[in-house]
């Protein structure tokens, strides 16, 4: 049984377990958004959109069904799902809730973020539920306005994973990146970095691999060069203030580390446009997780597992 409307247009696809990755780089197009009331004349409902994803913000306890998995319901739940994934609900009484049906790609391997098929939406909950109701009162009129909120509202659900993730980080490594961050521009010894976490320095490794695929050594390298390609780009600060701040007042050194990590001198980077295609180009390793970290998409516990 349908009754959320349904409009065809590009090939059917599939969702990944647990969750799917979606592809936020452009707005998505609203197909079709609404208020829905349920359980009242049926205790359950199930469907296909194959061309659609769907969002769906909760106000009521239930049981949901993707493709064979179960969810419980709860309000203030979020779920996204992809186009083609088999949906069964099954209603404990009267349920609303609001859905957004519309087209977005799919993201692949180094482009999009994954996101759960349902999370907590917590203390999004509100502006989320704004949001919607902007899709809602929009998708009839104004198309580019509806677009813009759902886009809104998608990122803050691509987003809850991430601080849940973070949230759960495991204290001694949030510990130990707090210090490297606070002290970028000193020296920094994994020993010490370990000492403030208090864990043994084979330990702190074994975190930093599993949270981002890289040495802690290589995530101090990394977290410099982003901080200094973000200030050589977006500020006027020199060169030399620029390699001090990042902890490598060597300006040879610096240059040296700035052609490895982007082909370019600091000047040269400076003096052009970063396109994300070119700094992908330049990626010191092709390890997904490690580029997918760079990327700034964080990794979620479950696909970490699923990748393992």
């Amino acid at each position: 049984m349908l009754n959320e409307s349904d409009a065809s247009g590009g090939p059917p696809r599939r969702a990944a377990p647990g969750g799917a990755r979606i592809d936020l780089s452009a707005a998505p197009q609203v197909a079709s958004a609404g208020l829905a009331v349920h359980g009242v004349h049926s205790v359950g409902d199930w469907y296909q959109l194959p061309h659609l994803w769907q969002l769906h913000l909760y106000r009521y306890e239930g049981d949901l069904i993707v493709d064979g998995r179960p969810y419980r319901i709860r309000p203030g739940a979020v779920s996204l799902v992809p186009p083609g994934a088999v949906l069964e609900f099954r209603y404990h009484s009267r349920s609303e809730h609001y859905y957004a049906h519309f087209r977005a790609p799919l993201g692949d391997g180094h482009q999009g973020v994954f996101v759960p098929h349902l999370q907590a939406a917590g203390g999004q909950v509100p502006g989320l539920t704004d949001l919607m109701a902007g899709v809602v009162g929009a998708v009839g009129h104004e198309p580019a306005h509806a677009s813009a909120e759902l886009w809104a509202a998608l990122w803050r659900v691509a987003m809850l994973a991430a601080h849940a993730e973070k949230e759960a980080t495991h204290p001694s490594l949030a510990k130990a990146m707090a210090y490297i961050d606070a002290r970028l521009a000193e020296k920094l010894e994994v020993a010490e970095i370990a000492r403030v976490a208090a864990v043994s320095g084979n330990q702190l490794t074994r975190l930093f691999r599993a949270h981002t695929g890289m040495t802690v050594v290589g995530y101090i390298r990394l977290l410099r060069m982003q901080r200094a390609r973000h200030l050589l780009c977006e500020s006027t600060i020199p060169v030399a203030g620029v390699a001090a701040s990042v902890g490598i007042p060597d300006l040879h050194a610096f240059n040296k580390a700035c052609r490895r990590e982007f082909g370019y001198s600091p000047r040269q980077l400076r003096s052009r446009t970063l396109r994300p295609e070119w700094a992908e180009e330049h990626r010191m390793t092709s390890d997904p997780q490690v580029r997918r970290f760079r990327k700034g998409i964080p990794l979620l516990p479950l696909e970490v597992r699923e990748e393992d």
